[in-house]
């Protein structure tokens, strides 16, 4: 990943992820999905089988806002129910941080290059916790 040309972050093996924040998100939302994130039972076993998770693979965390880009009316998207920076930034290390992964500049326009082997690509949207 790159910002004004400079490398900024890169990984081997392991996971891209686009993460968006929306309002209603908050500390905790971001740790289950976090810990959703590096149990997922996505990589390849011995025998071929999606059935290994994270483990030692390296994650690389993107915010991406444009997630919350809202299609149904018109030609240009809204981006209404995407977090402003105040909330996403805090949020976005908060995640990164508990996956030990790398990340870009938080709000830059950045350059961002994927291998994608397999293809898989999830999306991961977390209800709110039940109450006890």
């Amino acid at each position: 990943m790159r910002v004004d040309g400079a490398v900024v972050g890169a990984i081997g093996p392991g996971l891209l992820v686009l993460l968006g924040v929306t309002h209603g998100d908050d500390e905790a939302a971001c740790d289950r999905l976090a810990d959703k994130v590096g149990a997922l039972r996505i990589f390849e076993d011995d025998e071929g089988r999606m059935n290994e998770a994270l483990g030692d693979r390296e994650v690389l965390v993107v915010s991406q806002f444009t997630l919350y880009g809202d299609t149904r009316k018109g030609n240009r998207p809204s981006f209404v129910a995407a977090a402003a920076p105040d909330l996403a930034e805090p949020l976005y290390e908060r995640f990164r941080s508990r996956l030990g992964a790398a990340g870009g500049v938080f709000g830059a326009h950045m350059e961002v290059e994927l291998v994608n082997d397999g293809p898989v690509t999830l999306m991961l949207e977390l209800l709110p916790a039940p109450s006890s």
